[in-house]
This record gives C-alpha cells, sequence and structure tokens, in this order.
C-alpha cells in the first residue's frame, strides 16, 4: 500500500501552488462561463511531445524531484530513487536519449545520500547533455534555489 511520505509536503512551493490553484479555481467557477468541448479542444494541444517539449517537461520532473528528495533519505528511498533514473532511462521514449542517458548514469551513477547530493548529481548530469547539445551550462549552486525554494528577488512568490 502506497504511503505518503509527509517529509515530503513541509513548505513545499509546488503543493501550496497546487492548492492556491484548486481555491481560486473554486471561487472562479460562478464567474465563469460555460466553455464548449470545442473551444477546449483549440486552446489545448493533444499532439504528442516532440523531442524537445520531452526534454523539458522531463528535466523538470526529475530536479523537482531531486529538490524535494529528503537530506536524510532511508536505504529505502535511497534505492527507489536509483533505481528510478535507471528505469527513466531503459524507457524513456526517444531512443538516443535514452541510450546516452543510461551511458551517463554507468559512468555516474545517482549519488542518493542526500537531497542535496542527488541535486547537484542530477544538475552536473543535466549540464553534461547542454554541453552536448550546445546550449548553456546551469550554475549548480543556484539549483535548489531554481527547483525549490524560487529566486531570492521573490519572482517565484
Amino acid at each position: 500500500m502506497f504511503q505518503m511520505n509527509t517529509r515530503l509536503l513541509s513548505n513545499c512551493k509546488a503543493c501550496v501552488a497546487f492548492k492556491r490553484w484548486i481555491t481560486e479555481r473554486k471561487s472562479d467557477k460562478s464567474k465563469e462561463k460555460p466553455s464548449s468541448l470545442t473551444e477546449e479542444l483549440e486552446n489545448h494541444n493533444e499532439c504528442p511531445l516532440d523531442t524537445r517539449q520531452l526534454g523539458i517537461a522531463t528535466w523538470s520532473l526529475l530536479h523537482s524531484m531531486a529538490a524535494y528528495f529528503p537530506e536524510n533519505p532511508t536505504e529505502i528511498e535511497r534505492e527507489e530513487i536509483a533505481c528510478m533514473f535507471h528505469i527513466i532511462a531503459k524507457y524513456y521514449p526517444c531512443n538516443i536519449c535514452a541510450k546516452d542517458f543510461q551511458e551517463d548514469i554507468k559512468a555516474m551513477p545517482p549519488e542518493t545520500e542526500s537531497g542535496e547530493k542527488l541535486s547537484q548529481w542530477l544538475c552536473k548530469l543535466h549540464n553534461k547533455v547542454n554541453k552536448k547539445l550546445g546550449k548553456p551550462m546551469f550554475d549548480c549552486s543556484r539549483v535548489i534555489e531554481r527547483w525549490k525554494d524560487g529566486w531570492k528577488d521573490g519572482s517565484c512568490d
């Protein structure tokens, strides 16, 4: 049976943002006019993700998971998160990307000792991919600020 890890929910910007969205949706319901299915479909792209969109979505998920990973994980949590990275690398929809990711994590296995170490490991791995693709490097000293706490200038509050 699934058990919610409450350690991950404390001060969670993602959780707070979702709760705020739900509250706003409920309060805005009376102001909304019913939309037709056609309007909803026109405003929603139901096409499969291309490689770029898939990459952005995947890196966002992985960085967020790493940022919220416990600072003092149990042995089971460490094993599960490492397993997750291996599974994603095995089944990633882009075959070339999957092969590269498998090789990268074989050469540089996930560092699961803490959330900080996992976030730093993932940032280094992401920068390795960025370099291959000719993209700018991310400053890994700001990884928790980017993926968990929000920018220090308050723009995410």
